[in-house]
């Protein structure tokens, strides 16, 4: 339902179903001459501002990609605001990272990439955290269940914690990793431990004390597994890469 708040400018839109094309209407191409900065804006960053005035911080829009950057204590809403308006319905979020700068004065921003399928549009919001702030971001995961494995890859890999997350755990390291996150701009590009110790602490590892037997156990896939593929399993075949 729309809240009313959009600028009176803002032109309806129309979803595009697929095949709905007007007869005649030129056939979609890849735009040419896109400025690098500057350029027309997602229409949905308009409407934020006019819904969120005390909470966008600024727009920018570089190689017609539209950015908009937000506090991060309103990411949430915003977000949920951005899903269920049918004037924009961005239903999918194809992404969530982080950007770190070599610069330590520059804040590190965490990012989200939407989709409106509906609309065919794109758009990207950013948080950005000031330097000696709490590394912290609210998750997305109660609007978007896809956003689970994605924050818990950005926090595996910049040590950004997301709030309200039903299950923030490494997902590409191993939970006992001590070596601290490997996409931060200070860490090492060999890691902070020799390849010997690294070694020493994967061969430790203990999975069952993180994961449980279900989630361990391949036990139930193979009894479900054609007689002729279990036997070759059996027999110690190598599937190779």
């Amino acid at each position: 339902m729309s809240t009313g708040l959009e600028p009176a400018s803002e032109t309806p839109a129309r979803i595009v179903y697929p095949g709905s094309a007007d007869p005649g209407a030129p056939r979609p191409a890849t735009p040419t001459g896109v400025p690098h900065h500057g350029g027309p804006e997602n229409p949905s960053a308009a409407a934020l501002r006019a819904r969120f005035p005390d909470a966008v911080r600024r727009v920018q829009v570089v190689w017609g990609e539209t950015t908009v950057v937000v506090v991060g204590e309103r990411v949430l809403e915003i977000v949920r605001w951005l899903h269920d308006e049918p004037l924009h319905l961005y239903t999918y979020l194809s992404d969530v990272t982080a950007v770190e700068f070599r610069d330590p004065e520059e804040p590190l921003a965490v990012v989200w990439h939407l989709r409106s399928l509906a609309y065919r549009r794109f758009l990207r919001l950013k948080a950005e955290i000031p330097p000696g702030g709490p590394l912290e971001a609210d998750s997305v995961w109660s609007v978007f269940k896809g956003a689970d494995w994605l924050e818990r890859e950005c926090y595996d890999m910049f040590g950004i914690r997301f709030r309200g997350h039903p299950d923030l755990r490494r997902i590409l390291m191993w939970e006992q990793y001590l070596e601290g996150f490997p996409l931060r701009k200070d860490f090492p590009l060999r890691g902070r431990f020799s390849r010997a110790e690294q070694l020493r602490q994967a061969l430790a590892a203990n999975p069952e004390a993180r994961y449980s037997m279900e989630e361990l156990s391949i036990a139930d896939a193979f009894e479900d597994l054609p007689p002729s593929m279990r036997a070759r399993l059996q027999g110690g075949e190598q599937t190779g890469e």
